[in-house]
């Protein structure tokens, strides 16, 4: 095929159409005019090529989602690259650092290497994150997944890379997971508020796409539904990711008049907790709103009055995910395996304010 001249690849890539063919070193020296020694070498990261060449090759295998085929490459070579990646939301939450920490020391029990990076909730980041580790020849990777669609990581997985997926279970993709009890532990959370005679629990909720929002969403109106309470939109406020938000959004509910106003709010992730925790304090109804948070945060127990959580198990998530990741890599071929890690409410007082109306009784 001459230089420069297009290379097709049939189908459209989706889940309801025709299969796409998967690109092939061929298909990339084709479209950049090079031979396929060439291509092998710039995507191996060999010395000696220019750097005209590895741009040329880089950019005809981005424009054909060209990844390679990280078995027979490490097949050839007869080793594994004793190396895992990770993959999460951002590394410098809690939560995710507990992750990372689990899977880091799983690894270095075995003698492998770790590399660690944060998606900020970017599908395409996630893509280009996932597109590096491979060319890396990671041996398997954790992911936490951002994006509505995970197929693209299917023909690297059928080809033998070693994927666990963490806190979200991945779309148009089968594939090993590891959960927390999202649902069962936002409606013990708002039992529990009911318990102390609330009825009217305001919902903080974290971005509408985001899976684990869904389902703790879904908790919080069984519970309330459970209980014959009807769940009042006015005081569900969603798309909330940050403190600025959880803060913008509780303040919002605070502005409400008294008797529609909520009496207790519960905040469905560790920052937005922060966020309501820091606009209660600042209007000094810290001791009159109740609070119950899902995911515990640092000091909880040190502040006043102490925050009731839904606590994960962060730690034991990344554990086992290390452990189903590295039975793949020991050679297990079964069905996907699916883990759920139970969530714990530990109560330490903002949940167990009870109404200001029972209160004054």
């Amino acid at each position: 095929m001459a230089q420069g001249q297009q290379t097709t690849l049939s189908g459209d890539g989706g889940t309801g159409g025709p299969q796409r063919r998967r690109a092939t070193m061929r298909d990339v020296a084709a479209l950049a005019g090079v031979s396929i020694k060439t291509v092998s070498r710039v995507v191996n990261r060999e010395p000696g090529v220019s750097v005209d060449l590895v741009s040329r090759v880089d950019d005809a295998a981005q424009q054909l989602d060209y990844r390679p085929d990280l078995t027979a490459s490490n097949l050839r070579r007869g080793t594994q690259t004793a190396t895992v990646g990770v993959m999460l939301e951002n590394v410098a939450n809690p939560y995710c650092g507990a992750v990372h920490r689990a899977v880091d020391d799983a690894a270095v029990e075995r003698g492998m290497a770790v590399l660690a990076t944060s998606l900020d909730e970017d599908p395409v980041r996630e893509r280009e994150v996932a597109r590096a580790m491979i060319q890396r020849r990671v041996d398997g990777l954790v992911v936490m997944p951002t994006g509505s669609d995970q197929s693209y990581m299917r023909p690297q997985i059928e080809a033998g890379l070693a994927a666990v997926f963490v806190d979200r279970e991945p779309r148009f993709l089968d594939a090993d997971t590891v959960l927390a009890s999202n649902r069962a532990g936002a409606r013990e959370a708002v039992e529990h508020l009911i318990g102390m005679g609330h009825r009217r629990i305001a919902f903080l909720g974290d971005l509408s796409d985001i899976a684990t929002a869904s389902d703790r969403y879904n908790g919080y109106a069984d519970a309330l539904t459970e209980a014959g309470v009807a769940v009042d939109k006015q005081l569900v406020r969603m798309d909330l990711h940050t403190r600025d938000t959880a803060q913008r959004a509780t303040e919002s509910l605070l502005r409400l008049p008294e008797n529609q106003g909520p009496t207790a709010l519960f905040a469905s992730q560790n920052l937005i907790t922060i966020g309501a925790i820091q606009t209660l304090h600042l209007h000094d109804l810290q001791h009159l709103v109740a609070l119950v948070g899902f995911d515990d945060i640092e000091l909880a127990g040190m502040l006043d009055p102490g925050v009731t959580v839904v606590a994960q198990d962060p730690y034991a998530i990344g554990r086992a995910a290390a452990e189903l990741l590295f039975a793949r890599l020991d050679g297990y071929a079964g069905p996907s395996e699916h883990r759920t890690i139970s969530t714990r409410l530990i109560i330490r007082g903002s949940g167990e304010i009870r109404p200001r109306e029972d209160a004054a009784a």
